[in-house]
């Protein structure tokens, strides 16, 4: 999740930008195709109240019936032959997870992974060198759908040549068993029928609260008596009322009733990604979002059309922020996911928003104050319901590898996002994104066993994962990068004061247009 230092990779993007290159052979790969882009002459504004999820293209699967043996074979063609392929990935739970796994993958098939992982702006700097050079150098690629697929889309490789290759192992239950929103949002950009990245990765924001106040009859029923309603954290609760039980729980430590927390809530509101993280699971609940195209955060476009945060949905979301982060720890102002994670695991915060995969940490006794102490739950609501963002990634193979390394990286991809390897990971902390894992018997099991800490999530992720809860706001446009400065500055301008609500997001609106230079120049 770490998404600091972004301006390296930004100088570098801008270069590639005006010159989108389609993945070419190695005889061509001087080639440049110039991308054709579509101009929207109007654009419709409409509330968005859910997630219309898109029915995915099929994708033709592999028509096999290879015994076994013949399927072992496949896996092993390349044995003996010396490969080695370079996998560049995010510091994230799966690729933590599979490392302990490698040897299994080159037991399997002879191949060699070197294994690199880094924060995510390294990560997007050293692609768009390779892609840059042409070089080709880097296999496997953490295609992070919001600052390298959408970018930087021609580079990478349409992954329907392997899965109709009958020379290559067949897909374990087909493409179909990925959740179809995370293969739309991992995996597309603009061509519905170009596939580019295989879901790997799936963090996504629900409510954390902590059970010895929240459970306590006493502070419970002091609340009920008072303002007149369950307190128990939820979509039950709008995000008005998370942020009156915040104040009211400020208050109670204040007064020495309330001892186990320092502050009834915390935020990841450091000027920075995270904010606007953080600031739009409350946006997509009153009913608003950044642009008003329906692909922009799902399939991708070239043409989102203007911002929409100067409607009148956005400046409520907005105003209703800014009354949250009042009662919030003031930490938060400089927390960043990490930050406000790291504060609910000692014990300062009552309630607070947090990545699903940091369950991890609250449950392990060495970094947290909080263990069996924290349950999820869906995130308050708004007059569109709980919305809870996603944030996944899918891998993807460089364009400019040569096509033997090309291969070797899809069986790469193929056996780690394969059901039997999701499973294992899942026990190590990393998030299943095929439907089988979540049917198996024995996941249920675990899950009802609360297995390891990540299982106590799960059953709320994948409701929150439906069209009525998923939050998708983050854009899949090739200025995102530009267009998400915009909106956290503004936001964290207007959490110090220095701009109203109002004034922040429709100077936010202003400045996103001029990056995307709407509205188009009249002929």
């Amino acid at each position: 999740m770490n998404k600091q230092k972004l301006i390296p990779f930004l100088l570098i993007l801008v270069s590639l930008l005006l010159t989108q290159c389609a993945p070419p052979t190695p005889q061509t790969i001087e080639k440049i195709v110039t991308q054709e882009v579509e101009r929207i002459v109007t654009q419709e504004v409409e509330k968005i109240v859910t997630v219309e999820i898109p029915q995915l293209v099929e994708v033709t699967p592999q028509v096999s019936e290879l015994t076994q043996e013949e399927i072992d074979k496949l896996w092993k063609q390349y044995e003996g032959q010396g490969i080695s392929i370079n996998f560049l990935s995010e510091d994230t739970p799966p690729t933590a997870a599979i490392v302990n796994h490698l040897q299994e993958f080159e037991d399997l098939t002879g191949i060699t992974v070197n294994l690199t992982t880094t924060n995510l702006a390294d990560v997007g700097t050293k692609v768009l060198l390779d892609f840059s050079a042409g070089t080709g150098d880097i296999h496997v690629i953490y295609a992070d759908p919001f600052i390298m697929l959408a970018p930087l889309y021609g580079h990478f490789v349409d992954l329907r040549k392997f899965v109709n290759d009958p020379s290559l192992p067949p897909v374990p239950n087909g493409i179909e068993d990925f959740d179809e929103m995370n293969m739309v949002v991992s995996g597309y950009m603009i061509d519905k029928e170009k596939l580019l990245a295989i879901p790997y990765d799936a963090p996504t924001i629900l409510l954390t609260y902590r059970t010895d106040i929240f459970e306590n009859e006493t502070y419970k029923q002091m609340f009920m008596d008072e303002k007149g309603y369950d307190w128990t954290p939820g979509p039950n609760i709008t995000w008005e009322q998370y942020a009156e039980i915040a104040e009211w729980i400020n208050g109670k430590i204040a007064d020495g009733t309330i001892t186990e927390a320092k502050y009834g809530t915390g935020h990841q509101a450091r000027q920075y990604d995270s904010l606007m993280c953080d600031f739009s699971d409350v946006m997509l609940a009153y009913g608003a979002n950044y642009f008003a195209s329906p692909d922009f955060a799902t399939w991708g476009t070239s043409t989102p059309g203007g911002a929409t945060l100067d409607t009148p949905e956005a400046i409520q979301a907005a105003e209703i922020y800014n009354n949250i982060l009042k009662q919030a720890d003031p930490g938060s102002l400089g927390w960043d996911w990490n930050g406000v994670a790291e504060a609910m695991a000692v014990g300062d915060l009552a309630m607070s928003p947090q990545w699903h995969e940091y369950a991890s940490m609250f449950q392990d006794p060495t970094k947290s104050k909080v263990v069996d102490k924290v349950k999820w739950a869906l995130l308050p609501g708004g007059p569109a319901g709980s919305k809870n963002l996603w944030g996944g990634t899918g891998l993807a193979i460089n364009g400019y590898a040569s096509e033997d390394l090309q291969r070797a990286a899809w069986l790469f991809i193929l056996w780690a996002t394969s059901p039997e390897v999701q499973k294992a990971l899942l026990l190590e902390g990393a998030t299943p994104t095929r439907t089988s894992v979540y049917q198996d018997p024995e996941v249920l099991q675990w899950i009802e066993e609360k297995k390891t800490p990540l299982m106590d999530t799960l059953v709320v992720l994948k409701e929150a994962w439906t069209p009525e809860h998923i939050g998708l706001s983050q854009g899949k446009i090739v200025t995102w990068i530009q267009v998400d400065e915009a909106i956290f500055t503004n936001l964290s301008q207007m959490l110090t004061g220095s701009k109203t609500p109002e004034q922040a997001m429709k100077d936010a609106t202003e400045q996103i247009n001029t990056i995307n230079n709407w509205p188009p120049p009249t002929e």
